[in-house]
């Protein structure tokens, strides 16, 4: 078990026993990630943040006990894939780009999600790849989830996620070919 694992439950379940800080500190700790997960869903800056409000409007509305088979951040996720797929269907795909470096860079400015030109290079690309391909290489490159974690919030066994995994990275990598970044670049 990781220390965010601990983390993220203990917060959550100060939350249930009364603690709104506890809330507050989930926010702070998921909150960008997750919007940043949204947007490869559904593609707009407001949407995502709207779907990030909807997961955690979830947490107080149900507040149900998280049971511990799987981590808390992994659970989360799944929530967060779940509303920003109903909204998907509800809304549409929609393509608005603006204010698109706010929800990416986050609070956090050069330490945020294009700290590195390597991290820039790689989002631009998966941008143009299938929603499926996105969502699972932002959890594996981007949040560094495992791909038993992956296979939880994605619902897949984890052949099912190696195999998506490997197709997802060789189409980015053609991709990136295409756009003139070799091995070295990356």
């Amino acid at each position: 078990m990781t220390r965010e694992y601990d983390r993220g439950a203990a917060l959550y379940a100060a939350f249930l026993e009364g603690d709104a800080s506890a809330l507050e500190a989930l926010v702070q700790l998921y909150g960008d990630a997750l919007t940043r997960f949204a947007y490869c869903i559904v593609r707009d800056d407001a949407a995502a943040e709207d779907v990030t409000a909807d997961t955690f409007a979830a947490l107080i509305v149900r507040r149900k006990k998280f049971r511990e088979e799987a981590k808390f951040r992994t659970y989360l996720y799944a929530v967060a894939r779940n509303k920003a797929i109903d909204r998907w269907r509800r809304h549409g795909r929609q393509c608005s780009l603006t204010g698109l470096e706010n929800v990416l860079v986050g609070e956090n400015g050069e330490q945020g999600l294009f700290a590195t030109e390597r991290s820039r290079v790689l989002y631009t690309g998966m941008q143009q790849l299938p929603a499926q391909y996105q969502e699972v290489l932002y959890l594996s490159y981007f949040d560094g989830f495992s791909v038993s974690e992956i296979g939880r919030v994605l619902k897949k066994s984890a052949k099912q996620v190696y195999n998506l995994l490997s197709r997802a990275r060789s189409a980015l990598k053609q991709i990136l070919i295409k756009e003139g970044y070799s091995h070295e670049d990356l």
